[in-house]
């Protein structure tokens, strides 16, 4: 008798046991989470079920797409991988069906360099795919080769393909359980990353004589690209800073924070707007990346005489609201974003006085470009409108309005830009005119 033929059992009994093990691979299946275990566990029950030489389950890598392995029955070769393109498991990942190949050598699709690679001789194969349960995705292949007493036969199809369904059933909740785990891992990375990022910005109002100050940060996810500030500069006025980095989320985050970190240096020493913002230029630009900016304003307040001066890398919203007209000036950009040439963009009147009432308005284009569930955009005009309504309040009245109109418009759907938004609000030095907050 050859050494690969065994009697057959009755077709009952054999039906029992096969059932038998595939029942207890369902059950080891269901706990286990390991991947080297899951592959074990199907490729020893249906080696054993269906009693043939070997089993093997390929897993699909769709980046190369190809098929790999780290475990085959008998067989010491620490991973196999097959591109899809050829073989009878690329065919049956192709096409998604089950195959058997009685005489492999006469077939087509058969690619023999492994059994040349390892000297094994391949009589029969039955291959079936493994689908997804949840969106019908191929998740790899089931292949039996040699049955030992014969050829496979029907029942032997049936049989893969239930091992191929509690394997793929196993292998996608142990991808759902890895993709939690790396959801909550990162969740847990920003929001360490947010409460990092938070320290960098102030804790506290700045106490300036005779004015008021108000701000407002809303992170489009757990960490922004947005950037405030108020620090004193060493000729004694009060300098507010405003910057947005192209783009949200970690990476621009990041950024901002060696920005700020490079900021608090220079505003040690130099006390000129504009050339503090030519440093940071000249600092920043080698970490940029191609296609990245940052716009960036440096607003310098002189509280003893009231004036104002300021350099403007390309950020807006940047607003004076003249309370006795009524009219909103902009602080016109003075150069292009950081990460552009440091080119001037032309005569700008960079200084301006403030009056008692008296707003300065600065904020990042997340307050102005958020948009309705309909698509309509905010807009400066409307940011106008609200802020000439309120007026008369306090500046943390005024960003109280601001902010719960501009949440209000975008909706219950976050929002696309992270907004920041800073009121600083100049008393008439009897108290404020306040109607509200």
């Amino acid at each position: 008798m050859s050494p690969h033929i065994q009697p057959r059992q009755t077709s009952t009994s054999r039906q029992v046991t096969a059932l038998t093990d595939l029942l207890d691979v369902a059950l080891q299946l269901g706990t286990e989470q390991d991947l080297t275990r899951i592959l074990q566990i199907v490729t020893n029950g249906a080696c054993h079920s269906v009693n043939c030489e070997r089993a093997s389950l390929f897993l699909l890598d769709d980046s190369h797409q190809s098929l790999y392995t780290r475990v085959v029955t008998e067989l010491e070769i620490r991973e196999i991988r097959l591109g899809i393109e050829s073989g009878i498991c690329g065919w049956v990942a192709r096409e998604q069906k089950l195959t058997h190949v009685s005489d492999p050598q006469h077939d087509d699709r058969w690619d023999s360099s492994f059994d040349t690679r390892t000297g094994f001789m391949t009589r029969n194969i039955l291959a079936t795919p493994l689908i997804s349960n949840i969106d019908s995705r191929l998740v790899g292949v089931l292949q039996l080769l040699n049955k030992t007493d014969g050829d496979f036969d029907d029942f032997d199809q049936q049989l893969i393909q239930a091992f191929a369904a509690h394997a793929a059933t196993a292998l996608e909740r142990r991808r759902l359980q890895e993709e939690s785990l790396r959801s909550q891992e990162l969740k847990q990375s920003l929001e360490m990353g947010r409460r990092i990022q938070r320290g960098f910005l102030p804790d506290s109002l700045p106490d300036i004589a005779g004015y008021n100050v108000a701000s407002w940060w809303q992170p489009a996810e757990f960490v922004s690209g947005d950037y405030y500030d108020w620090l004193p500069l060493p000729d004694g006025r009060t300098c507010f800073v405003m910057g947005d980095v192209s783009g949200h989320g970690l990476g621009p985050s990041l950024i901002m924070a060696s920005v700020r970190a490079m900021l608090h240096v220079a505003a040690r020493t130099v006390a000129e707007p504009d050339r503090i913002v030519s440093l940071l230029a000249e600092t920043i630009a080698p970490d940029l990346k191609q296609s990245q900016f940052i716009s960036f304003l440096l607003v310098a307040l002189d509280p003893a005489t009231h004036n104002v001066c300021f350099a403007n890398a390309g950020h807006a919203p940047a607003l004076h609201y003249e309370y006795a007209t009524g009219e909103f000036h902009r602080l016109d950009a003075t150069r292009l974003p950081l990460g552009f040439p440091g080119i001037n963009v032309g005569h700008v009147e960079t200084q301006f006085h403030m009056a008692p009432h008296d707003l300065l308005v600065l904020g990042t284009d997340g307050v102005i470009e958020v948009r309705d569930p309909e698509g309509n955009m905010f807009g400066e005009k409307k940011l106008h409108q609200v802020i000439e309504s309120v007026k008369d309040r306090s500046a943390a009245g005024i960003v109280d309005v601001v902010s719960q109109t501009v949440q209000a418009f975008h909706g219950p759907l976050p929002p696309a830009d992270d907004s920041t938004l800073v009121i600083v609000k100049r008393s008439d030095g009897q108290g404020f005119r306040a109607t509200g907050h």
